[in-house]
């Protein structure tokens, strides 16, 4: 469904990633793991062409595509089979979160505004925020917006879910409340990468991943493999570092 070989991104003269090859199954849960700075983010961000990438070729839906020459059609075409959940949200604060989910459906997909919401109700509903339609985002808690960013996502019916870090800025109730309906869309087989450090829905929830450091893939591999038997002894210290004693 997605194979990516050669990434190559840099800022200001410094190699952020370094030949990076991916590859996607559909239904695939990708986790992708590292430290800070590994570039775990500018990754993800290249795959959905938010960041123009230096070098690399991509193959999706089975054309190749040389990913620093993509025209804006073809990107454009690209885009409009994925989705994006950033980190903070992003939604637009003077609309309502049935508007934020909608307003993609009208205007891109030029959907009619009664079907649109109807199909933004469903959405809503779906990431358990159906009594939460006509609240403003500042209305809402960090996990409601995010799950409300997550409907949105789903509107287009998107071939691939791109998360960076979906719960970095929410307290624990918050994050269980969004990780439980990621791991509800994993269960359905969509297809998503997850840039995430929450190492417990990784485990239960992936089924590849992988671990950058220095802008290159250290390991990668089917998840219970990753992380029951580690190969690599950097691997195996992230673990170490990051998972809870006993």
């Amino acid at each position: 469904m997605l194979e990516v070989r050669g990434l190559r991104k840099s800022f200001d003269g410094q190699e952020v990633l370094r030949g990076v090859d991916l590859r996607v199954n559909r239904g695939d849960v990708v986790a992708i793991l590292g430290s800070s700075g590994s570039g775990k983010t500018t990754l993800l961000r290249c795959l959905n062409f938010l960041e123009r990438s230096d070098g690399g070729e991509m193959r999706f839906d089975g054309t190749w595509f040389q990913m620093a020459r993509m025209s804006k059609q073809d990107i454009a075409q690209l885009r409009a089979k994925t989705a994006f959940v950033f980190q903070d949200y992003n939604l637009f604060r003077n609309k309502t979160a049935l508007q934020n989910v909608a307003l993609g459906l009208t205007v891109a997909r030029r959907m009619p505004k009664r079907e649109a919401q109807a199909l933004g109700r469903q959405l809503l509903a779906k990431v358990g925020l159906a009594d939460r339609a006509e609240h403003y985002p500042s209305q809402l808690s960090g996990g409601q917006q995010q799950r409300v960013a997550i409907a949105r996502a789903l509107a287009t019916n998107p071939e691939i879910l791109y998360f960076d870090e979906p719960t970095s800025a929410l307290d624990p109730e918050r994050t269980g409340e969004v990780l439980a309906v990621m791991r509800e869309l994993a269960e359905e087989g969509r297809t998503m990468l997850v840039v995430t450090h929450e190492l417990g829905f990784a485990r239960q929830a992936a089924s590849q991943a992988i671990f950058l450091e220095g802008g290159e893939v250290v390991e990668a591999g089917p998840a219970r493999a990753f992380f029951d038997h580690p190969q690599q002894g950097r691997t195996q210290a992230f673990l170490r570092g990051i998972q809870p004693v006993g």
